[in-house]
This record gives structure tokens, sequence and C-alpha cells, in this order.
């Protein structure tokens, strides 16, 4: 039986291919720890699930469209990555 080929989807973009989760620091200085990637519901959109490395009020957890995530941020210095990935981190045992 023939099959017809997959749709490209967002499971299959580069963008996907290449996040890694792990901690990240905003360009602001604030650390975040991205958990992974999901769908938007109302848009089928990859977003970033995470959550901050750092005490504050409100529900823990956040969203963030995976483009704008990647995007770079116009500084006083110039463009910089909204986003900067410090490394790959694993529950203590």
């Amino acid at each position: 039986m023939l099959s017809n080929p997959p749709t490209p989807t967002a499971e299959s973009t580069p963008e996907i291919e290449a996040f890694r989760p792990g901690v990240y620091r905003h360009y602001k200085g604030n650390c975040y720890l991205a958990l992974g990637i999901a769908r938007a519901d109302e848009t089928d959109e990859p977003v970033v699930v995470y959550t901050r490395l750092y005490p504050r009020e409100g529900l823990p957890m956040s969203t963030r469209r995976l483009r704008i995530w990647n995007e770079s941020v116009m500084t006083d210095d110039g463009p910089v990555p909204r986003f900067t990935y410090l490394g790959h981190t694993t529950p203590a045992v």
C-alpha cells in the first residue's frame, strides 16, 4: 500500500531540531530552565516551555514562541541573543 509523503509540520523544522533543553540566560540577566517544546493549541506554533530560576510572585511556568525565543534583540551594545544557552542540567539525585 502506498502512502502520501508526510506533510511538513512544526516537529520537523530545523529551528526545533536545533533547540536544546537546559539553562538559559535572558539578555537582561535572569536565568531560566527550558524544559522543552510544545505546540500552541490556538496556532500550532512551537513554543518553549520554561520556568524561572529566581523567586517571583505568580505562576512558575511560562511559554514563549520558539521564533521569539531565538530572536536577537537590540541593546546599547548592538544585537544580542534574547536567550543564551548555558548548559544542560539534570536533577540532583
